[in-house]
């Protein structure tokens, strides 16, 4: 897409500044005649033609990127409604312009652009301050329409991380997730790769990944959006996956460590699967009664390990004993550690 907009582009300034070179030679050529005449209305043309061609690109794409980026940074309702307070405010001004006029020297040139400017800035103003009052509206009268700050068109991006840990297609089927993931391209690619890998461990992971990103895009209520924006200057995947998050104004989904630290160092909000797996888990207080399965041998004497249905580790004493049958336990004490949480029980009734 970009690169036939591109084409597109410098066939128009050829077009363009061609006949600006036109224009041009014919003018530096007015009074001369012959070989001097021919000079300039054949060389001017050409070289603005070529300038053009080359330029156009550069002149018209760069800065249409840079707007189109910095747009979606900001919520459509915004966007929406500061155009309409600056078209409101230069109509405003519009109306004035024949009483401006009439201001004596240079005000009367100058008042008109003056006041169309300020009351387009305050039209800006007045109408982003009411975004709220406006989307309760909006949501009152016309069902679909989103709330402010509702999240229903906020974007998440996935890392490769979240996507091959595959907790996420689960949690997205669950409809507690809103909005729409962007998948960047890099991170597609970086799928790929590992599921290309020689390692049969990696080869499997990254076949798992890209098996839980089309189980996404065809079953999950969420959105699954991917992202061609790209960093040239930027080879490391968790700095192209900021700078993108930052772009966007969107969070990170990952389960990495590092990336989470990153992140949070350059104000980036992560939504980190780990923590969403600890805080859903069940509260078990000192006292509580319950049956698990000893499965091992624990670290100290007479110890067995069993573990409750999301993974929890719970320590028996005197366990041992007891091992590959079910034992009802109670729990004498709840560690909570940066791995996870870990119960310590022993068997009910000593």
């Amino acid at each position: 897409m970009i690169e036939r907009l591109t084409v597109v582009v410098r066939v128009l300034g050829a077009i363009f500044f061609g006949f600006l070179g036109l224009y041009s030679g014919l003018a530096l050529a007015e009074g001369d005649s012959g070989l001097t005449r021919v000079l300039f209305v054949a060389l001017t043309p050409i070289g603005f033609t070529l300038f053009g061609t080359l330029a156009a690109p550069y002149v018209i794409m760069v800065p249409l990127q840079k707007l189109q980026e910095w747009s979606r940074t900001i919520p459509p309702l915004q966007l929406v409604l500061g155009t309409f307070g600056l078209m409101t405010g230069f109509l405003l001004g519009a109306l004035a312009t024949p009483f401006l006029l009439t201001f004596p020297g240079a005000g009367g040139w100058v008042a008109p652009f003056v006041v169309s400017f300020l009351l387009g800035i305050t039209g800006v103003a007045v109408m982003v301050t009411r975004e709220e009052e406006f989307a309760d509206f909006l949501s009152r009268y016309l069902p679909g329409a989103p709330r402010a700050g509702d999240g229903s068109a906020r974007e998440i991006v996935v890392d490769t991380s979240s996507i091959i840990d595959g907790r996420i297609a689960d949690v997205a089927m669950t409809g507690f997730l809103q909005g729409s993931f962007v998948v960047p391209r890099f991170v597609l690619d970086e799928l790929r790769h590992i599921a290309d890998s020689p390692e049969t461990l990696r080869r499997n992971r990254g076949r798992r990944g890209l098996d839980v990103l089309s189980r996404l895009q065809k079953e999950a209520p969420v959105e699954v959006r991917i992202a061609d924006d790209d960093f040239a200057d930027t080879r490391d995947v968790d700095a192209k996956l900021i700078r993108l998050a930052s772009k966007l104004n969107a969070p990170i989904l990952t389960n990495d460590f590092n990336l989470n630290r990153i992140a949070e160092l350059e104000n980036v909000r992560v939504l980190n699967i780990n923590d969403l797996a600890n805080a859903v888990k069940v509260t078990i207080l000192p006292g509580e009664e319950m049956e698990v399965r000893i499965i091992q041998e624990g670290k100290e004497i007479g110890q067995g390990v069993g573990f409750l249905d999301d993974g929890t580790m719970v320590v028996v004493d005197g366990g041992r004993r007891y091992l590959n049958e079910e034992l009802d336990v109670t729990v004498t004490r709840v560690l909570q550690t940066v791995a996870g949480r870990m119960i310590f029980a022993q068997p009910k009734g000593t």
